[in-house]
């Protein structure tokens, strides 16, 4: 019997999506919280830089603690960290058996004085992955996630989410071959099937499929590593934290204007962008739009406190 191919076709029904908690930078507002990103990525859920507040706002998103299974920070500034005490002391509340834990390496006493800030009960385990240069952080059936070094005043990490290639079964092709109704599972299980006499292999029935990206690039200069991790990426999401009028800020303090972050996705093929991380001072989100539609022409969103955004999904062969 033929083995099945070791470029795995995969049938999902997409639950991926961002789950935007937060928006905000250095200072909440009443429309904004601190940072908080959850992507739910199949049954796997990463939550990126938890700042103040990101307990309640899972909740205001009607999402379990029990959702995330890796925590991921950028760097230790607060509006980026200062969540974790509370989802770490609600992951043991709640009875969760184990997350992971990526941070960079720079940063392990801070992590170390978030995660027991206060007395509690911890059961969780936490795993801890300190990230000590550019390179994969974790990898599995989900894919490879990467963190590349930004520019920022101090250490900081962008991350990266790239699911395998597989491959999609094309129906004009099925039926070309007769293969229809339980048999098409029994082709995937064993990746060849007779019909009629003929051998036919999950090849025949489909064409190569490229794995989803997601990018997540926040505090940072422009840099080479900010356009390598957007590469390709079907959701990028990337702080945009000045309008150009104060691009000498962004430079100064290491931050990006909603132009600069455009250009990024522009330059490094993205389908989806989504802008977030806005300092305080701006309450005019339509002057981001506008700078950012000036030099991006894909999707583009503005993100807002409690919106969620569906990952793209990859065009399907006919």
């Amino acid at each position: 019997m033929r083995r099945p191919p070791s470029t795995p076709y995969r049938r999902r029904v997409s639950n991926r999506e961002l789950i935007v908690l937060g928006t905000g930078s250095q200072v909440p507002s009443r429309a904004r919280n601190h940072n908080g990103y959850l992507l739910r990525w199949d049954s796997m859920g990463l939550l990126f830089d938890p700042g103040e507040g990101t307990q309640r706002q899972l909740i205001f998103a009607g999402v379990p603690v029990s959702a995330i299974n890796r925590i991921c920070l950028t760097h230790f500034h607060g509006d980026h960290c200062l969540g974790v005490p509370g989802v770490v002391q609600r992951l043991s509340l709640d009875g969760v058996e184990r997350v992971h834990a990526h941070y960079p390496a720079s940063g392990r006493a801070y992590f170390e004085r978030l995660r027991h800030a206060s007395v509690f009960h911890e059961t969780t385990e936490l795993v801890e992955r300190p990230i000590g240069g550019d390179g994969v952080v974790a990898d599995g059936e989900f894919g490879e996630l990467s963190a590349l070094r930004l520019d920022h005043p101090v250490e900081a990490y962008g991350y990266r989410l790239v699911e395998p290639d597989g491959r999609s079964l094309v129906p004009r092709l099925l039926q070309r071959h007769g293969v229809h109704g339980p048999d098409v599972g029994t082709l995937l299980r064993e990746g060849s099937l007779t019909v009629g006499g003929n051998t036919v292999t999950v090849e025949d029935v489909s064409v190569p499929r490229s794995g989803q990206k997601f990018a997540f690039v926040m505090d940072t200069r422009l840099c080479d590593n900010a356009f390598a991790l957007a590469e390709d990426a079907d959701l990028l999401v990337i702080e945009a934290t000045f309008l150009d009028s104060e691009a000498d800020l962004a430079e100064r303090y290491g931050h990006l204007t909603a132009r600069q972050a455009a250009r990024v996705a522009r330059e490094s093929g993205v389908h989806t962008l989504v802008l977030a991380h806005f300092s305080q001072r701006y309450s005019n989100m339509a002057e981001f739009r506008a700078q950012a539609a000036e030099v991006f022409d894909g999707e583009l969103v503005i993100a807002h406190d409690l919106a969620r955004i569906p990952v793209p999904r990859r065009s399907r062969p006919e």
